[in-house]
Parts: C-alpha cells; sequence; structure tokens
C-alpha cells in the first residue's frame, strides 16, 4: 500500500509540473519585450560629415531587450554610451523590461558617421533600430535647431 499512495503523489507532482510548463509557455509570450519610441530628433550638425541622435525606447513588456544596431541610408550610424564624461562606441545597450533606454545629450546617443549629405533643419532622417529579441523598429528623426533641447526634460542631466 505505501507504494501506491508515493506513485500517486510522483503523478500529481508530474502532472502539476506539466501544467505549470503549459501555463509558463503562455506567460513567457505576454512577458516579451514590448518596444515603442518617442521623442526622437537630431539637432542641426554643425559638421557635415557628423551628427548625433536622441531618442528614448519604452519598453512595456516584461522581457528586456538590447538595442544592437541602428542602420540608415543617411550614413554610418553607431550607438556611443557616456561613462564618467568618456564616450565610446557600445556593442549593445539594454532596454530594461518596464523601463526605458534613453539615449540623450551628454549621455548615450546615436552617432551618424560619413553622412550621404548635410542634414538641413525641418527635414527627417530615417533609421532602422535593430534588437537582440524584437523586430526591427523604424524611425523617422526630425532635424531641429542646433539649440533645441526637448520639453521631456531628457537633454542632458
Amino acid at each position: 500500500m505505501t507504494g501506491r499512495p508515493a506513485a500517486a503523489a510522483s503523478a500529481a507532482l508530474i502532472g502539476a509540473l506539466v501544467l505549470a510548463g503549459c501555463g509558463g509557455s503562455g506567460s513567457d509570450a505576454s512577458s516579451a519585450a514590448e518596444l515603442s519610441v518617442g521623442g526622437a530628433y537630431i539637432p542641426r550638425p554643425v559638421s557635415a560629415t557628423m551628427a548625433a541622435g536622441f531618442l528614448t525606447i519604452t519598453n512595456k513588456g516584461g522581457a528586456e531587450d538590447e538595442l544592437t544596431s541602428v542602420t540608415s541610408a543617411a550614413g554610418e550610424v553607431t550607438v556611443h554610451e557616456t561613462t564618467g564624461g568618456v564616450m565610446k562606441k557600445a556593442d549593445r545597450l539594454p532596454v530594461p523590461a518596464h523601463g526605458e533606454l534613453v539615449l540623450q545629450s551628454g549621455g548615450n546617443h546615436l552617432m551618424f558617421e560619413k553622412l550621404t549629405r548635410r542634414f538641413e533643419e525641418g527635414e527627417t532622417v530615417s533609421v532602422e533600430l535593430h534588437f537582440a529579441h524584437s523586430d526591427p523598429v523604424t524611425v523617422e528623426m526630425p532635424v531641429r535647431p542646433a539649440t533645441y533641447r526637448p520639453a521631456d526634460g531628457h537633454s542632458g542631466h
């Protein structure tokens, strides 16, 4: 008799684990990154060959993602991080679950190099953001005055 209750308990435990695994796969889909982009702009560059770009990537999902690269027909675009006042190229930047990746003046940012033409105030520049896990996102970045500072406060704090 002691064998039967132990076997029943084992079967119940296995059944519970299988059900938990099934439920887990459904919740994995709902915990994926949910990315959106806002506040994108490029200050009118003073150089004919280089410019910087700023934006905020918001992740409303339950999983972290990473910005891995940026492409544009306007020139080469790299992601730069600023740590302790030192700027360097970054291979990737994290976009936290339920959080933001802010690219801002004085901090992490996009660097446009080898421009195909000089950006003029009032035009837009199209870029495609690439992520480790999410589909690419195309963003139209308006070219603003060189002294532009966004109203949301994400300009160099």
